[in-house]
């Protein structure tokens, strides 16, 4: 039975419930895990681009989109490890969840002359991008409702062509392990 993200056991009368996961103790998989993950999956096609930052990385061939909080701690880590990363195409989702300035630093980011040099700046150096531009309409409202209709409840999720997402940061060997696997 699936109940949200969950997944609950049940007999055909449903006089019993099983609350956890079921795995092979020979193989260890996680066979809940994996339903969950498949019932999860997107359609990368029907993501909002346009209301994404997108940075281009050597022939960009893979693709991933990223929903990240200008405030999250596991986002900057994640951006530094982005860096050497090459032929990748990245859309950075600006969903701020985490403190009511994350609304106020997006907007300074995303009015910039230059959204992605500025989001750098922050992310990587810490460099506060400048209010002064920061008049323009941003797609806020947008990313938040997609967020919550994906069930994205944490920064940064990742999500790869495929549909798959990876919630939280990864580190380069993970990343590059995971593109390996898409076709």
């Amino acid at each position: 039975v699936r109940v949200g993200s969950d997944i609950l056991y049940t007999d055909e009368k449903a006089k019993y419930l099983f609350i956890g996961r079921i795995v092979d103790t020979n193989t260890y998989q996680d066979y809940t895990k994996a339903r969950v993950d498949e019932l999860s999956k997107i359609k990368f096609s029907d993501l909002p681009l346009a209301s994404a930052m997108k940075v281009v990385r050597g022939n960009g061939k893979r693709v991933i989109a990223v929903f990240e909080d200008p405030n999250c701690g596991y986002c900057k880590r994640f951006d530094k490890t982005l860096q050497d990363v090459d032929n990748i195409t990245v859309y950075t989702f600006l969903y701020n969840i985490l403190s009511e300035d994350s609304v106020t630093k997006a907007r300074d980011i995303w009015c910039s002359a230059d959204r992605n040099k500025a989001w750098d700046d922050w992310m990587l150096k810490g460099k506060v991008a400048s209010a002064a531009a920061a008049n323009c309409a941003t797609p806020h409202e947008k990313v938040l409702e997609l967020g919550r209709r994906l069930k994205v409840t944490g920064t940064p999720t990742i999500f790869f062509a495929d549909g798959t997402r990876i919630p939280g940061a990864i580190d380069a060997q993970g990343l590059e392990a995971k593109l390996v696997t898409l076709k």
